[in-house]
Order: C-alpha cells, then sequence, then structure tokens
C-alpha cells in the first residue's frame, strides 16, 4: 500500500512541479486551487473516508465470516447509493456554481472570479468520477489489494501533467488553467477505469442495484450518517481556511496549496496506508471482549511505532529543512525563491501537528473497527471549532497586532489547524484508553525519535551554510540525503526497532539466503 501510495504522490509532485513551474503564486493559480477545493468537496464527503468507516467494517466482517454473498450484496448497494448521490450533487454543483464561489472564496472578484466559476464547473464531473473510484478501493482494500487501488492516481496526475505540457507554452494562464481542469475530468476517468475489472472480478459480476431488508446494508447507511458529517465538518473547516485566505493578498490561497501538498504526503504514506491496512485486519477480531481489546492494543501499538517513526523525521525537516524541501519541489520558472520562503513558513505552521493529525487516522480507524462512528464526530467537532477560530485569529487580527505583513497569516492558517489536532488527538486516545487499556507509546522511545531527528536536522541544515550555492534539486538530494541517512542510523544505534528493520531491507542478504543452522 505505501509503494502505491508513494508512487501516485511522487507523480503528484512531478505535477505540482509542474503547475508551480506555469502559474508559481499567480491569480490564476490561486483560482484554480480554489475552484478544486469545492467539487473536491463531493469526493471527500463521500470518498475514502467515509467508506472506510462505513463500508469496510461491515464488508470486511461479513467475508472474514465467510458470507460472501452477503458481501456482494452490501458492495452493490453502496455503489448504487453513491452513484445516484454523486449524479445529482454534481448537476446541483454546476447549476449553483456561481453561488458557492460568493460563499467559499468572498474576496475574489472581477476574472479571477469568472475564471473560478469556469473551473469549478469543468472539474464537477470528475470528481463524481472520484467517488466511485474510491468505491473501488473500499472494495480492493478489503480483499487485501493495495497496490492497484493506491496506485490508480498515477492516471489521474499523468492527465494533468500531458495537458500542462502540451498546451502550456503560450497558452495564457486563465486558459491554462481550463486546460489542467479538463486533464483533471479525463484522469478521473481513467483512474476509475483501471480498477473496475479486478473490482468486477472480485464481486463475480454483482454490480450497482438498489438492495432492499438487508440489515447489513442498513448498518451501513447507519455508521455513514455519523462519519458523513464528521467528514462534513472537516470539510467545513478546510473550506473556511480558503475564505479566510482569500481575505489575504494574491499567493495566500495557491500558497496553501502548495504546501498542503508536502504536507499531505507523509500523512498519506505512513498514516493512511497503516491505517487503511490496518482497519480490515481490526473489522476481523473475534473473541470475548478481553482477547479483542489485546487484539485491538496490539495492532494499535505496532502501528503507532511505524507511524511515529517516519512522521517525526517529517515534521522536523518541515520546520528545519523547509526550505530545501519546497525549492526542490518548485522553484522553477514563475515560482521565485521569495515564494519557496513564503511556502516554507507556511508548511512550517503545518508540521506542529502533523504527527497527531497522522496518528489520529489510526485512533480512528480502530473506533470504526469497534463500529463506534459516533465519538470521531464528536471529537471532530471539536477539532474543526477550534481549527475556525484560531484560524481566524492568527490569520487577520493576531499579525495586525504584531505589525507583521498580512501575507503571513497564511502561515497562521496551518499553525492554527496543527494546535487544533493535538487537541483531537488527546481526545481519541484518551477514549481508546478507556475502551481497551493503555495505548500509549512508550516515552523513551518518543524523545529517542525527536531527539535523534533534531540532531540530524541540525548536522544537514549546518552543512547546507558550509556548502556552495547550489541547484535547489540538488541541495534537496544532498541535504535530505545526509538528514535521512544520520537519522535512520543513529536511531538504529538507540535501540529503535523500527530502524532496525528499514536497515534490514537494505543490507546485501549473505549469499544462499542466509539460512541459519
Amino acid at each position: 500500500m505505501a509503494a502505491g501510495i508513494l508512487f501516485s504522490r511522487i507523480l503528484g509532485l512531478v505535477r505540482n512541479r509542474v503547475f508551480a513551474h506555469y502559474f508559481g503564486t499567480s491569480d490564476a493559480a490561486d483560482a484554480f486551487n480554489a475552484a478544486f477545493r469545492i467539487p473536491n468537496l463531493l469526493q471527500n464527503l463521500f470518498g475514502e473516508g467515509v467508506l472506510s468507516a462505513s463500508f469496510i467494517p461491515v464488508y470486511a466482517g461479513l467475508r472474514a465470516r465467510g458470507e460472501a454473498a452477503e458481501a456482494r450484496r452490501v458492495a452493490s448497494a453502496v455503489a448504487a447509493f453513491l452513484a445516484l448521490v454523486s449524479a445529482i450533487l454534481v448537476l446541483g454543483g454546476i447549476a449553483l456554481t456561481p453561488w458557492l464561489i460568493a460563499a467559499i472564496a468572498p474576496g475574489f472578484t472581477g476574472e479571477k472570479r469568472e475564471a473560478t466559476i469556469r473551473l469549478v464547473r469543468i472539474l464537477f464531473p470528475g470528481a463524481g468520477l472520484l467517488v466511485l473510484s474510491a468505491w473501488c478501493l473500499g472494495v480492493l482494500n478489503s480483499h487485501r489489494r493495495f497496490w492497484l487501488s493506491y496506485s490508480a492516481p498515477v492516471l489521474w496526475n499523468l492527465a494533468i501533467i500531458a495537458a500542462l505540457l502540451v498546451f502550456g507554452q503560450g497558452t495564457a494562464q486563465y486558459r491554462l488553467a481550463e486546460v489542467a481542469a479538463w486533464g483533471s475530468v479525463a484522469g478521473s476517468l481513467l483512474q476509475l477505469g483501471v480498477q473496475l475489472p479486478t473490482v468486477a472480478r472480485l464481486l463475480e459480476g454483482a454490480w450497482p442495484r438498489i438492495v432492499r431488508g438487508s440489515a447489513n446494508v442498513r448498518e451501513v447507511f447507519r455508521n455513514f450518517g455519523p462519519v458523513f458529517v464528521g467528514r462534513g465538518v472537516v470539510q467545513i473547516s478546510a473550506y473556511v481556511d480558503t475564505v479566510i485566505a482569500s481575505l489575504l493578498p494574491t499567493g495566500a490561497v495557491a500558497g496553501i496549496a502548495y504546501a498542503q501538498v508536502l504536507y499531505t504526503l507523509p500523512v498519506s504514506l505512513f498514516g493512511m496506508s497503516v491505517s487503511a491496512a490496518e482497519l480490515p485486519a481490526m473489522s476481523g477480531a473475534v473473541g470475548t471482549d478481553a482477547e479483542r481489546g489485546a487484539y485491538l492494543r496490539s495492532r494499535l501499538g505496532a502501528g503507532l511505532r511505524q507511524i511515529a517513526f517516519f512522521v517525526v523525521p517529517s515534521a522536523v525537516a518541515f520546520v528545519a529543512l523547509g526550505d530545501v524541501v519546497v525549492g526542490a519541489l518548485y522553484q522553477s520558472g514563475a515560482f521565485t525563491r521569495a515564494m519557496t520562503i513564503y511556502v516554507w513558513a507556511i508548511l512550517a505552521g503545518s508540521a506542529v501537528g502533523l504527527l497527531t493529525s497522522t496518528m489520529g487516522r489510526l485512533y480512528s480507524s480502530t473506533y470504526y473497527a469497534l463500529r463506534d462512528t459516533r465519538t470521531p464526530l464528536r471529537f471532530a467537532l471539536v477539532r474543526v471549532a477550534l481549527t475556525i477560530g484560531l484560524g481566524y485569529l492568527f490569520a487577520l487580527p493576531l499579525p495586525r497586532a504584531l505589525g507583521i505583513e498580512a501575507r503571513w497569516g497564511a502561515a497562521g492558517i496551518t499553525l492554527a489547524a496543527g494546535i487544533a489536532g493535538w487537541v483531537e488527538f488527546v481526545l481519541l486516545r484518551r477514549g481508546l484508553v478507556q475502551r481497551i487499556g493503555d495505548t500509549r507509546m512508550p516515552l523513551p522511545l518518543v524523545a529517542r525519535l525527536w531527539g535523534t531527528a533534531a540532531l540530524s536536522a541540525a548536522v544537514a541544515r549546518g552543512l547546507g551554510a558550509a556548502l556552495p550555492q547550489l541547484h535547489p534539486v540538488a541541495a534537496a538530494v544532498a541535504l535530505l540525503g545526509v538528514y535521512g541517512t544520520l537519522y535512520v542510523a543513529a536511531a538504529n544505534l538507540l535501540g529503535v526497532p523500527e530502524a532496525a528493520a528499514v536497515l534490514s531491507r537494505i543490507r546485501p542478504r549473505e549469499p544462499g539466503g542466509g539460512a541459519a543452522g
């Protein structure tokens, strides 16, 4: 799963580098990124997160009990529901686009606003296709087919990259943004199409249809409601961030979008992959309450250690070496060094809550495996309320009070989200401790990870100051390579098992397979 996510995310980074080359932090970049958020709401509300919480536990549980025919009926009913609702919302969204723009980007006027309206109308159908792609992912994950579902977005990225490269030279920015939007729609169709044949085989020809009288289908939809609302309030938070950013000077919306691509990379690679892989296994747990609790604690503890080992150095890198990361990815063409520093500040703000947001995904998956979707919803509401309130405070009044240039308020938005993420994480963990027992990571391990990452980053930063001026990509290869090597080596010396596991994968094997006598 991590390999599939890494493959697609690498193409996503390439896509964003190409986009940044042509658009920088221009008005057209703001328009495209704001437009993409609106139809993306449809995908996020009905997509992977909701299906992971409501569909996969029921579907995987049925398969674990040998009820394959009923599992197929559930999958058919969910597909029919998603197809119907997505079609209605796509048509309604296209018709209501001007009013949606007024709500989501009130700071956009004139040509910028008109371009955003056109882009939203182009992008909406692609979002509907991606919802059905997420249903395919739910089926594939339950059958432990992770590579196809998580590498399929490569086709979506390739379609946008191809559109930009073919039409980018000499095309006006607003027109080029429309070309990229059509590329997104084509990529959505490809992403769905590549998964459908395998899903059809797994479901033995059971295609979308309305199913009546099934208790399992009713359970999916009962779970669907709280998770849908939870995803909805999280999306409202993201949209409020865009509203606030639209009130800041040009480049704030695009800057947050550029930083978000980097921020979500470790969340997807290590949080999403571990959480999604664990959910079917946790959902199939059987036995007494004590036996299930012990099983869940074991899987949760191993997953948390995996996540922490990779996400802690990611968070430190975003703060200490963020300019290196951003420069390597984006600094080209219209994207200048000043823009690199700006996006670095936004990225550093998001790093505050990177670890807790990533671990929170695994905690939520544990609740979903327990068929509890309401508790994560309550905690999500708390996080969203904090994100909105602190986001407004940190983005607008606080910079004015401190005499800071208004555009730096974008970093305040991501910082506020990080603080709110910590609060949600504490609530999720405390609730699970009461349900299944202690799930906390050992403090000595946490201290070793943070200390090792900080020391390794300091060495890499010092090396960067000593080296002559390098091309951004060359600087990233050198400094991040040193940073990663030092971190893994030092963690291994300090006895961190996950570091030893990483080194065992890259060390050459002994001749003859290394079998001991």
